[in-house]
């Protein structure tokens, strides 16, 4: 059963850095795309950004909210995936969920309803 964890969410101040992990067990990843999306309270979930775990190669939300701000990286022998988040703002504060995409599809996705399984999330709180 695949189970994904998040952690590394807290409390921060404007500008800060935070990284958020997410350990994934349970299933074979290296086909799967692995995407951190962000949930504000009263908003829907937002697509941040994927990693695909062969190869590596991430894609970004186009959002200019976020844009250049954070990125994804992967440690294959610790099946971890990180959101390295700089500069942080308080309309950055959400719940991030990690979330696994097994679909095996030739373009990764910011969708929602194309990731099989998600994490319990991690609230991150950005302080002005």
């Amino acid at each position: 059963q695949v189970r994904l964890v998040e952690t590394g969410g807290g409390l921060v101040q404007t500008g800060d850095s935070l990284r958020l992990s997410c350990v994934a067990s349970g299933g074979t990843f290296s086909s799967y795309a692995m995407g951190w999306f962000r949930q504000a309270p009263g908003k829907g979930r937002e697509f941040v950004g994927v990693i695909r775990w062969s190869g590596g190669a991430t894609y970004y939300s186009d959002s200019d909210s976020m844009k250049g701000r954070f990125t994804i990286s992967r440690d294959n022998a610790k099946n971890t995936v990180y959101l390295q988040m700089t500069t942080l703002k308080p309309a950055d504060s959400a719940v991030y969920y990690c979330a696994a995409d097994s679909r095996q599809a030739p373009r990764a996705s910011g969708r929602v309803g194309d990731y099989d399984y998600w994490g319990q999330g991690t609230q991150v709180t950005v302080s002005s």
